[in-house]
């Protein structure tokens, strides 16, 4: 309609107007009244990851700076702020605090790294016991001493690995101890862009990982600083005790979170299985602690007539829960996991005792805004993603059936129905995120966790509780023994699960971007008031298709033990069947490949290098006198040479390659990316040429 400013109408057959897109704006804008404090931690997060993104850290100044504008901006909003700017101002703080909340952990966890390989004694206080990949018994040790490094130089805390020790098994927490053990800075990433470990690592404060395969020596008793780790673990060596076997290993690992007595056979049954998040206190499991004992207290107040008229026996049962997740928060060790579910829990007992709604989008949010303030690099690994992505998914769809009063059938089969869809819903939520991190697809993880789920519910986790309320008294041995029933059941499904056919669907690495777009189109559907919040499925679309179209390295080297990686028509070929065993199966994963390293060796060949005019040469004897390119661009070795090579070519050395780490090329036989370019400049990897 000519006249009327820069509004755009349009008209449909028959003359009726549309209303115009300002206002169609204005009234979905409006729509968002009320609904809007569950974007607060979805901001924060964007905030958290754009900090994590950035190429090289900012300065401290650029930091403080962030943080004063977003009290700034955060101020004038809600004093000033009208319909769009009051939110859109918020909007920007909370980005802002992300940035600044992000660079101050980082900066209030850091501590010295070891700078190169170190050979000798190595004296210090366990304050965790754990196992590798290898199987291989781990102490991480604080109060470190190193012969002859400056104690200003000497890390936080170390790991180490236990190869071969005769006795490491009567390790206790709290105990000081000496060892031999090699030891080196916390590895980079095996290809650019993959999983930083030296990142990961600087976030435990663990500034040196190594082994020893020499026995470790007690210098003193464990003090009392330990103490409930002792008791920790303990408790995990009487129910493995009680419980012989792989049932007790996972009785004690959901008790007190210790899984050393877990076989690798298990774990991997259990990832294949999809049943691995039941082995993690998570969640489901302080979940499950708390709604028991919020239910059983409640149960008996009620029970008796003169307390249930005259006490709030529900704000009495839900504190009493509280205080049960506390107790066991601190008796699982209170990783940053279990921390994460105690919060969770927490919010929603405190909505109960505060007479608000617990199962609420409300209180999801602000679960996650304490979770991301005081770890907000918790964002970043799978158990942040998976644990919000599958209760906002569940409080979205429960509150959706509730809301459209949605019929589940007779009352007898609610139950039943609920456990389906909650199962259905988790997994679907969760998967995206399982298949970026973990390159697979469990293909019968429903069925697997509908027969394991309510066994964990009913009967493994109030056995639990009442086991721990027992043991005192030498009572426990009936419920520990129905625990093992029950865990035995779940190792049952488990290990039938993962000898099925195609149980495990191998899952290519997707492309960076596509993780978080799948995230923030999945939540604009679930958060966004009206009919456009479909507009969320586009780029959830376009995280599909950058997903599928991802396009592997087409050679890969090592950053040690002179691997190399060359992506062919049958998958990737490796050019060792041994060595580098790490790597390799890291590589072939991120490809999407289920097949190890010796079946990958056997797809190489040398003249498979010849399009990339790469020379691959092993030992130390090819390093020695006279090196001749040999027409080659780029000569991997696998010792530091001790000449310029005749020739002009690159040369990729152990002195090289601990400052570009990895190397990736592409099919043209270029140097696409390195490890220290993707990386940056950044506290955990500082001082790399790029």
């Amino acid at each position: 309609m000519p006249g009327r400013g820069c509004g755009l109408s349009i008209g449909p057959p028959g003359g009726r107007q549309v209303a115009r897109i300002p206002e169609v704006i204005e009234r979905g804008w409006l729509l968002q009244r009320g609904a809007l404090f569950p974007w607060v931690p979805v901001l924060l997060a964007c905030g958290i990851g754009g900090y994590f993104a950035l190429p090289d850290e900012p300065p401290g100044a650029v930091l403080a700076v962030c943080g004063a504008l977003a009290a700034a901006v955060l101020a004038l909003a809600l004093w000033r702020g009208r319909e769009w700017s009051g939110p859109l101002g918020c909007a920007l703080a909370v980005l802002l605090a992300g940035v600044a909340i992000a660079g101050m952990r980082t900066h209030l966890v850091a501590g010295p790294v070891l700078g190169f390989r170190y050979y000798g004694p190595v004296e210090g206080r366990i304050v965790a016991i754990d196992r590798s990949a290898s199987d291989a018994l781990r102490l991480t040790l604080d109060r470190v001493t190193l012969s002859r490094v400056d104690p200003d130089r000497v890390p936080v805390r170390v790991r180490v690995s236990l190869h071969g020790v005769a006795g490491a098994e009567d390790v206790v927490p709290g105990l000081r101890v000496m060892t031999t053990a090699h030891l080196a800075p916390p590895a980079g990433p095996v290809e650019p862009g993959g999983f930083d470990f030296r990142r990961h690592a600087w976030f435990q404060r663990i500034g040196a990982v190594g082994y020893t395969r020499v026995p470790v020596v007690a210098l003193a008793e464990a003090g009392g600083e330990q103490h409930l780790f002792r008791i920790r673990m303990a408790l995990a060596d009487h129910v493995r005790a009680r419980l012989p076997g792989q049932p007790g290993a996972f009785a004690a690992a959901i008790m007190t979170g210790d899984r050393s007595g877990l076989s690798q056979d298990t774990l991997e049954a259990m990832r294949i299985s999809s049943l691995a998040h039941l082995l993690a206190i998570s969640g489901l499991h302080m979940g499950l602690v708390a709604g028991f004992v919020f239910a059983a207290v409640r149960l008996v107040l009620a029970a008796v007539p003169r307390v249930a008229l005259a006490w709030p026996i529900k704000k009495i049962a839900a504190a009493l829960a509280l205080l049960a997740g506390a107790g066991y928060l601190a008796l699982s060790g209170g990783n940053v996991a279990t921390e994460r579910a105690f919060v969770m829990a927490s919010v929603m007992l405190v909505a109960v005792i505060l007479d608000r709604r617990a199962l609420s989008l409300r209180a999801v949010a602000v679960a996650a805004i304490i979770v991301l303030v005081l770890r907000p690099e918790a964002l970043l690994g799978p158990g942040f993603q998976m644990s919000f992505a599958a209760t906002v998914a569940l409080v979205a769809v429960f509150g959706w059936l509730r809301d459209a009063r949605v019929p589940l059938g007779p009352r007898w089969l609610r139950p039943v129905l609920a456990v389906v869809i909650s199962s259905a819903v988790a997994g679907a939520a969760t998967a995206p995120v399982a298949a970026a991190h973990f390159n697979q697809f469990a293909q019968y993880g429903l069925p697997a966790n509908l027969a394991s789920v309510p066994l964990m519910g009913v009967l493994v986790m109030p056995a639990a509780v009442i086991a721990a309320l027992l043991l005192p008294f030498g009572l426990d041995g009936l419920p520990l023994w129905l625990m093992g029933w029950g865990l035995d059941w779940i190792l049952g499904v488990a290990d039938w699960a993962a000898g099925l056919e195609g149980a495990r669907v191998p899952v290519v690495a997707p492309d960076a971007n596509a993780l978080p777009l799948i995230a923030l189109g999945m939540l604009f559907v679930v958060l966004w008031q009206g009919r456009a919040r479909l507009l969320g499925l586009a780029p959830v679309a376009v995280a599909a298709l950058l997903w599928a179209q991802t396009e592997r390295p087409a050679l890969l080297i090592a950053d040690s033990s002179g691997l190399v990686g060359l992506m062919t028509e049958a998958g990737r070929a490796l050019n060792k069947p041994r060595g580098g065993g790490f790597v390799a199966r890291n590589w072939l994963e991120n490809d999407g490949d289920a097949a190890a390293q010796e079946e990958a060796h056997a797809r190489w060949s040398d003249d498979l290098l010849a399009p990339f005019a790469v020379s691959v040469r092993l030992g130390r004897a090819a390093a020695r006198g006279p090196i001749d390119c040999a027409g080659a661009q780029l000569l991997l070795l696998t010792a530091d040479p001790e000449g310029v090579p005749d020739g002009g070519c690159r040369v990729a050395s152990p002195r090289t390659l601990r400052v570009t780490g990895s190397l990736a090329l592409s099919a043209d036989g270029t140097l696409s990316q390195s490890a220290a370019a993707v990386a940056g400049r950044r506290p955990w990897a500082p001082g790399q040429d790029q």
